[in-house]
């Protein structure tokens, strides 16, 4: 097995001492759960400081994930020295449901035409030597309310 202490410790320059402590009981569980993963599964699977008052102080702060996930490239991928190249795409999920932030009509290349759903932009570093891409940034695209909505034309 691996030391998680060791691959966290690049993430010091990015995220407080105490959410870093946080992150440090809620990973072992979380990889030690099978199932639904849940705050109050994470907190039974958790090791000594994994309350779950503790688990919703973490799940509430405001991490930019951004920035973790740079630091985390920065300190385990940048130096096979291999080329890396920025690839960006977005991507629909279908959804039926109704109350869902940021639900709207995309237009899915899958089904050729808008659908109903979600829409992401992902922006990942593609090593070109082998052939493995890392995922630095994901966000959600959220339409504003004073956008005007386009009319289909028949």
């Amino acid at each position: 097995m691996f030391d998680l202490s060791a691959i966290m410790g690049c993430l010091t320059i990015c995220l407080d001492t105490t959410t870093l402590a946080r992150l440090r009981v809620i990973v072992p569980a979380m990889l030690a759960m099978t199932g639904r993963v849940t705050m109050l599964g994470i907190s039974r699977w958790a090791e000594e400081g994994g309350s779950y008052r503790t688990v919703q102080r973490f799940f509430s702060t405001a991490i930019e994930w951004e920035k973790v996930h740079w630091c985390f490239f920065r300190h385990c991928f940048s130096h096979i020295g291999s080329v890396f190249i920025i690839a960006i795409d977005e991507t629909v999920i279908t959804k039926a449901g109704r109350k869902t932030h940021g639900l709207d009509r995309f237009f899915s290349s899958v089904y050729g035409k808008p659908v109903r759903g979600l829409s992401f932009y992902a922006i990942s570093l593609v090593s070109t030597k082998r052939r493995i891409s890392f995922q630095i940034m994901i966000k959600q695209v959220i339409r504003s309310e004073d956008e005007p909505k386009q009319k289909r034309s028949k």
